[in-house]
């Protein structure tokens, strides 16, 4: 920004490529790229000190002679956690952080989760109806939700890395867990099943996106299907979970069934829990997860359904601004 006009902004687009700052100065235009030294950057992070898939953001920065850099959350990464502010008073520019500090951490929450805690930021998401249950008994593949609320969920699959469901799911549903109804990137996804029961032509082993199966039999990978040998005896949430920050997955939505979502709750591991309330009426059924330690965070009504946003007690990056669900 110069003298309270933006010249330029950015974003980190995609895993590999430009970071924000980056992306923000390439694209200020030729004719006010003389005024950069004279401007200010606001970032939401502090910027990167060290060669990964990118060069360093503040060399970029120093090179470009920008006078002051302003922040809203330090960087927990060990390879920054410091060093790019350091950087940049060697040289000195003018930093200072802590600016919308609440906002930041929101923000980058897989962020920071995936580096702070070495998993992934876990989201919870199903649908229930108002008597409060989650399927038929028969367990026979059932809509509750309606178009708006489904477009929702194609939308949030975009925005997160990996989405995982159980073997029963699977059996009654046979879902493909792409993003269908919204434009944009496919999750990885990732279906327990432990004694590889399922059968091959299940529409979650198409080519569509890539597939993780959890399993105890036998770890490979065959074409887009990769097959994850875990310890049943012992704790496999924990244990996926170490498996996808490994692999870097930096976000999962689980999406049932009802057990699997009752086990990640039981055992804390959750951060954002969303649930849609139908109108629809089951005389019987499955009843659906109940939370612990939520603090409910907003609802917002989408036609006939209504989305309960929660965040766990315990969730330091827990500011959920509504326009952004």
């Amino acid at each position: 920004m110069h003298n309270g006009c933006i010249i330029g902004e950015g974003y980190h687009r995609k895993y590999g490529e430009a970071h924000a700052e980056v992306d923000c100065l390439n694209s200020v235009r030729e004719n006010d790229r003389h005024l950069i030294p004279d401007s200010t950057i606001y970032i939401s992070l502090e910027p990167c000190a060290h060669f990964g898939k990118t060069p360093p953001c503040a060399s970029r920065i120093i090179a470009e002679n920008i006078k002051e850099v302003v922040v809203c959350n330090n960087d927990p990464f060990a390879e920054v956690n410091g060093k790019g502010f350091e950087m940049l008073h060697q040289k000195g520019i003018k930093t200072t952080s802590g600016i919308l500090e609440k906002e930041g951490l929101w923000l980058n929450r897989r962020f920071f989760r995936f580096h702070t805690h070495r998993r992934p930021y876990v989201i919870l998401k199903w649908a229930q109806t108002q008597r409060g249950f989650f399927a038929p008994l028969n367990r026979t593949r059932y809509q509750m939700s309606n178009r708006h609320s489904m477009q929702l969920v194609h939308r949030w699959r975009t925005e997160e890395a990996a989405i995982l469901v159980g073997t029963n799911t699977c059996l009654s549903d046979d879902p493909i867990l792409t993003a269908r109804l919204w434009k944009g990137k496919q999750p990885l996804r990732i279906v327990i099943d432990r004694k590889l029961v399922l059968p091959s032509g299940l529409r979650i082993f198409n080519e569509e996106a890539d597939t993780w199966v959890v399993n105890e039999v036998k770890e490979s990978k065959e074409r887009n299907i990769r097959y994850v040998k875990l310890d049943f005896l012992d704790d496999v949430i924990s244990q996926l979970l170490f498996r996808l920050h490994e692999a870097g997955i930096m976000s999962l939505i689980v999406e049932g069934g009802a057990s699997l979502l009752e086990n990640f709750i039981q055992k804390g591991l959750w951060d954002e829990a969303r649930v849609f309330h139908t109108p629809d009426v089951l005389n019987e059924g499955i009843p659906a997860p109940m939370l612990m330690n939520a603090f409910p965070a907003f609802n917002c009504a989408l036609e006939t359904d209504s989305l309960h946003v929660y965040t766990h007690q315990d969730n330091p990056y827990r500011y959920i601004p509504e326009m952004e669900l």
